[in-house]
């Protein structure tokens, strides 16, 4: 039975670039992604991405805008997720990989250099192409 589930990706800006993080452990291990995480009972997306932000990367932040959602069937895993896009603002902290076992490493790309890339994460691969 497929499992379908709500997933919230914050965009974290700082100018141009976004923070992503290389994925490890989960679905997606190895491909670079934004931070974020399951949206639980009673969160708003604003909420999750506020504490999925915090909880990754040591990184305080305000929600300002949805941006918007893609739809991510993943057959590999009997899954099927529909992942909401939040834009976050920086208000305090440095960024760090605080969960090393979810994430390898973080960086600062624009969403041209993340363009160009052929190792990201499905949901954050549709929301650059639509």
């Amino acid at each position: 039975m497929t499992q379908v589930r709500v997933g919230v990706a914050a965009v974290v800006a700082d100018g141009e670039r976004w923070l992503v993080l290389c994925r490890r452990g989960a679905h997606g291990a190895g491909t670079w992604g934004l931070p974020g995480g399951h949206q639980e009972f009673g969160e708003s997306p604003e909420a999750t991405a506020v504490r999925e932000v915090a909880e990754e990367t040591g990184l305080t932040v305000v929600a300002d805008a949805r941006l918007g959602f893609t739809d991510d069937p993943m057959p590999e895993i009997g899954r099927h997720y529909v992942t909401l896009f939040v834009g976050c603002t920086v208000t305090g902290g440095r960024a760090r990989v605080a969960e090393p076992d979810k994430a390898s490493e973080l960086a600062w790309w624009t969403p041209d250099e993340l363009r160009a890339r052929d190792d990201l994460f499905a949901p954050l691969r549709r929301f650059l192409d639509r």
